[in-house]
């Protein structure tokens, strides 16, 4: 397809885009609303450190990954997607009626619990979109359906966060915030009523309901394959990348630039708007093929700009001794802030450069009747990371006593040892374990 944007007219691709674009969307003006009160307002009332408070957030969302993906896997293989969608939605507006609740009431244990269910439900509809992807597309539709799905999504993330600033400041925020998220979740329910039926996989698949096993056999089988696990190990060490900065954006915000609830929405951006042209950008420069040439550009710009960031961080001088917080325009008056800007814009440039061709080899080349408990493997290794992000984290800054720019140069450090190393296996994997798997792709009936 020449212009993956005539996508859009096919409900097969726009109706799940937009019921997924409508739940990320969700998800971060409720995660972003609640970071923002805990950040702001919370922290104080609690007495608890703002890094602690934003990384439990992070860690309670991203758990039930671990615990649940190989479930969901298996219930998106056997199961008509179409369906389950639907159901994941409802699921969906039960869990902001709880949120809700806890908003107006100020019960943030009740928010944490409503944390820990919305990441509940993105873990089962997780393995939905990403093996109804190259079930519903064809093969020359697939990256450039990835690459509107991570722009997407990247969008939604920074509009959710936007949104939730902007909630935050109005008069009686919590009560809008809670009728926000409601109105969203009812809009994407009816997004997914129009998805099309999608036959199950492998309806006759027996579910084991044992979390636990049944995660150890997902994992089990995910290994045999090599090409495929070095893809999971890939796509999960962006999100541990991904969460590490954008966890502290907040802090970053109103620490080191001693800025407002704008300047972090402001910064969101620039990441955001990066991820986007990068993961756009992506179906041109491989000429609309499933392939990993863009990778080492997108493992050598996430190392460059957030070894800059540090320095053009400790560059900056920033009177934190004002009780004025400052606003987006007073960032622009700061000498040596454009470096800052660049080096944010550019971390999101490369990470789209990054994950675009990772999603797209993981669809193509996973087992057409394992295709979702492999998204599910993801879904596992994704949340071990970013848990472990959230630790990591805690532990350079809380225990070893390091500043944030110092979080961001050890990350980008460890980013070009970890990108070494990843792009090394994938070439030694690639020709041996994963041709099979893609021949049996592009015979598939659609």
């Amino acid at each position: 397809m020449a212009n993956q944007f005539q996508l859009f007219k096919r409900r097969r691709f726009s109706a799940m885009f937009f019921t997924q674009f409508l739940g990320a969307f969700n998800d971060n003006i409720f995660k972003q609303a609640l970071i923002l009160v805990l950040t702001y307002t919370a922290a104080s009332q609690l007495g608890v450190e703002v890094s602690i408070l934003n990384n439990l957030a992070a860690m309670l969302f991203i758990l039930p990954y671990f615990l649940f993906s190989a479930l969901a896997g298996q219930i998106a293989d056997k199961f008509e997607k179409s369906k389950l969608t639907r159901f994941t939605k409802l699921l969906e507006l039960s869990i902001m009626v709880i949120a809700a609740v806890g908003f107006v009431f100020e019960w943030y244990a009740l928010l944490f619990v409503a944390l820990f269910l919305m990441g509940t439900q993105s873990t089962f509809f997780g393995p939905i979109k990403y093996a109804y992807l190259p079930q519903a597309m064809h093969e020359d539709e697939l990256v450039g359906a990835n690459g509107l799905f991570q722009m997407g999504t990247s969008l939604a993330i920074l509009l959710g966060m936007i949104m939730a600033g902007i909630l935050t400041q109005v008069p009686q925020p919590l009560y809008w915030i809670s009728a926000t998220v409601l109105v969203i979740a009812v809009l994407g329910y009816f997004a997914a009523r129009s998805i099309p039926t999608m036959p199950a996989m492998q309806p006759d698949l027996k579910i084991n309901w044992n979390i636990f096993t049944t995660s150890v056999s997902t994992v089990r089988y995910l290994y045999s394959l090599r090409f495929l696990f070095f893809v999971i190990l890939g796509n999960s060490w962006f999100w541990f990348y991904g969460a590490t900065f954008l966890t502290q954006t907040p802090e970053f915000s109103k620490v080191i630039l001693h800025g407002d609830e704008s300047v972090v929405i402001f910064l969101l951006t620039l990441f955001s708007v990066g991820v986007s042209i990068g993961s756009l950008l992506c179906k041109r420069l491989t000429k609309n093929q499933v392939s990993l040439r863009l990778l080492p550009f997108g493992i050598a710009g996430l190392s460059i700009f957030a070894i800059d960031l540090y320095f053009s961080l400790s560059g900056l001088s920033v009177d934190v001794n004002s009780e004025t917080l400052i606003g987006v325009g007073g960032l622009f008056e700061i000498a040596g802030s454009w470096r800052v800007f660049v080096d944010l814009f550019f971390l999101g440039f490369s990470g789209g450069l990054y994950i675009v061709p990772l999603y797209a080899s993981m669809q193509a080349y996973a087992p057409k009747s394992h295709r979702a408990r492999i998204v599910g493997a993801n879904n596992i290794f994704n949340a071990i990371f970013m848990v472990g992000s959230a630790i990591f984290s805690i532990v350079v800054l809380n225990s070893l006593g390091m500043a944030l720019p110092q979080l961001f140069l050890v990350t980008g450090l460890l980013n070009l040892v970890f990108g070494v190393f990843l792009y090394t296996k994938l070439n030694k994997h690639i020709q041996h374990d994963s041709i099979q798997t893609h021949d049996d792709e592009l015979n598939r009936d659609d």
